[in-house]
């Protein structure tokens, strides 16, 4: 554990060991929360958390069902096309 200094701004330094470890970069957004005794800091997450059902729309088909083999050829298709387009 580190001790870290306020500033009369109210700044502190997070150690360099511990930016590195979460990969902090200058200019990340950092959530603190306070549990009252103590405060988390973590990283702003870049999507507001969703659940299955916020999402399924996107998930729409109707068609016959499709085997592995086929999802994986067309996954392969797909990576290909990809990968020729940035050749």
């Amino acid at each position: 554990m580190e001790t870290i200094k306020m500033s009369s701004k109210g700044q502190i330094i997070i150690p360099k060991a511990i930016r590195t470890a979460h990969n902090w970069q200058s200019g990340q957004e950092i959530e603190v929360i306070d549990l009252g005794d103590k405060i988390i800091l973590q990283s702003k997450k870049p999507f507001p958390d969703t659940q299955l059902k916020d999402v399924a729309g996107i998930l729409a088909y109707s068609g016959p069902a499709k085997t592995i083999e086929e999802m994986e050829l067309a996954i392969a298709e797909g990576a290909k096309q990809t990968y020729d387009a940035h050749s």
